[in-house]
């Protein structure tokens, strides 16, 4: 039920963040300072452009999520997270062909400041890293 739960409220997040962006003709815009960059870039690809082709992101992301789902008792909250942004991303590329990532970090540090993110592909970060650093504690048996 948590990983439905976060998983729900997750999508939902990134619903909304993309309604509001398609509301108003988003312009590109600094704001917290010029610590975050509203900038709207549509991406065809996977990920920190991995080469994997446009036709087998929708399909392997479908299986990424279905074995996920399938171990989610591990980490029932990184999951719900993973989930929630992965089922954005993917109803977003199989609406649309592409993915709208408007989220840029200007002041990170390195490389980081280059790339543009959305925050379909923040909740998948922050449940993978809170798998990895969770583990297995307080997993229930399968």
């Amino acid at each position: 039920m948590k990983t439905t739960l976060t998983a729900l409220a997750a999508f939902s997040g990134c619903a909304a963040a993309g309604w509001y962006l398609d509301r108003g003709g988003m312009r590109e815009r600094d704001c917290l300072g010029g610590r975050v960059r509203l900038k709207t870039v549509w991406n065809e690809g996977a990920a920190f452009s991995l080469p994997i082709p446009a036709e087998i992101l929708p399909l392997a992301s479908a299986a990424a999520l279905g074995l996920l789902w399938a171990r989610r008792r591990r980490c029932p909250l990184g999951a719900g997270l993973i989930l929630g942004g992965g089922l954005s991303n993917l109803r977003e590329r199989t609406r649309d062909g592409q993915v709208r990532d408007y989220l840029q970090f200007p002041r990170a540090p390195g490389p980081l400041d280059r790339y543009v993110f959305n925050l379909a592909d923040l909740c998948v970060f922050a449940g993978g890293a809170l798998c990895l650093f969770r583990g297995g504690k307080g997993s229930r048996p399968s």
